[in-house]
């Protein structure tokens, strides 16, 4: 029986499912972030005027119904922020998981519940999404590993959307190796994978995390560096950094106003702080700006695969530092969500993979270091991850 110490559960979502077959998984617990739909179970995308104005699903998901095919059992729905729409983990109705790797701290949004409860060891992994950050950043966070696959490897059919392109479905672990078993029923078939050959530092992302965030990934740095023998610096985003979160922000915005608008002005649902003024934002946008900011992705697309051709790794800290404590006033939230952007959306701007690795700590809180790769290379990403790890 799954006892929730840490409030990573909705509500509605204290409901297990026993495995539909022995496979690869058996043996394994997860959690399940509610914008996943469960057969006869509700999804309130975080928010209760959600939960209140939508049906209760008669189909599972793709991606739980093959977690429960492959043997693992479902412990529960977990909390997301509203919508997936934070990168904070304070659900305004719902509350905030504990993060036991952090105590008095938060866990990291959207994948809040998710990532809690893995830290916590409550179960041994669980399902997150990732559009600008949400698996990624909770990972780092909450001491886990963590991996935003390349864009559209795992179907993210049956769960509520918010920026179809860059919604990604990912996992997080305690370990490699349970994180492997994972991955080996949600991406599939492998793509070709290409060793990796070369590493790339990028300096402009080193130089946006806090000093002490740098320092406590200097050893797992120096010892990839090792690895490959050597690496070369480069630039990603350089003093265009605040322009590419520009670019994330407005076609996020304007996908989230798209797939909700009509549902937000119909029903007029209670947002917490943050989610309100972003949907505001989404609804006022011009279609100028729209057309600019998908412009200035094609460019941001070209220059990162240009970057990272197949048998090339980027890296760099996952985020600036550690997890702001609980209850930081949201301007000074805001101000960190925006450099954590910063250094996220490089990834999601192109659809590649990248994986955060709990190999840093600060004041007795962990920092990830992420490695990103070429479009279909997660398994390449895996095993390097473990070589690292090791």
């Amino acid at each position: 029986m799954f006892v929730d110490e840490i409030g990573a559960l909705v509500p509605h979502g204290a409901v297990e499912r026993e495995p539909t077959a022995d496979g690869p998984l058996s043996g394994l617990t997860f959690a399940l972030k509610d914008l996943f739909h469960l057969a006869g179970v509700p999804t309130s995308a975080g928010n209760p005027d959600w939960l209140n104005t939508h049906d209760v699903p008669s189909e599972t998901a793709p991606v739980p119904a093959a977690l429960l095919a492959a043997g693992a059992r479902l412990a529960g729905k977990t909390i997301t922020d509203e919508i997936a729409w934070s990168l904070n983990g304070e659900n305004f109705h719902y509350g905030t998981p504990k993060n036991r790797a952090a105590p008095g701290r938060i866990p990291g949004g959207s994948s809040s519940g998710s990532a809690a409860a893995v830290a916590a060891g409550l179960v041994d992994f669980a399902i997150g999404t990732d559009t600008g950050g949400s698996v990624r950043l909770p990972a780092s966070y909450c001491g886990l590993i963590g991996l935003r696959p390349t864009h559209g490897r795992i179907p993210i059919d049956g769960a509520v959307a918010l920026a179809p392109s860059y919604d990604t479905v990912g996992w997080f672990a305690r370990d490699l190796a349970t994180f492997e078993r994972v991955g080996g029923v949600l991406l599939g078939a492998p793509e070709k994978t290409v060793e990796p050959a070369r590493l790339l530092v990028a300096d402009d992302m080193w130089a946006r995390a806090r000093p002490e965030t740098r320092e406590a990934l200097a050893p797992a740095l120096e010892k990839l560096t090792g690895l490959f023998g050597g690496a070369d610096h480069v630039e990603v985003s350089g003093a265009r950094g605040a322009g590419w979160r520009d670019v994330f922000r407005i076609i996020q915005s304007a996908e989230a106003w798209s797939l909700h608008g009509d549902w937000v002005e119909r029903v007029r649902p209670t947002f917490g702080p943050g989610v309100k003024e972003r949907f505001e934002a989404a609804s006022r946008l011009s279609a100028d700006e729209i057309a600019g900011a998908k412009a200035g992705l094609e460019t941001i697309r070209a220059e990162m695969e240009a970057l990272l051709p197949p048998g090339v790794i980027l890296v760099s800290p996952t985020v600036p530092g550690i997890a702001p404590l609980i209850g930081t006033p949201e301007p000074e939230l805001n101000v960190f969500r925006a450099a954590a952007l910063e250094m996220l959306c490089p990834a999601g701007h192109a659809g590649l993979p990248q994986i955060s690795l709990p190999l840093g700590v600060v004041d007795g809180c962990p920092v990830g270091l992420s490695l990103v790769a070429a479009r279909g290379q997660d398994e390449a990403l895996i095993a390097l991850a473990g070589r690292l790890l090791g």
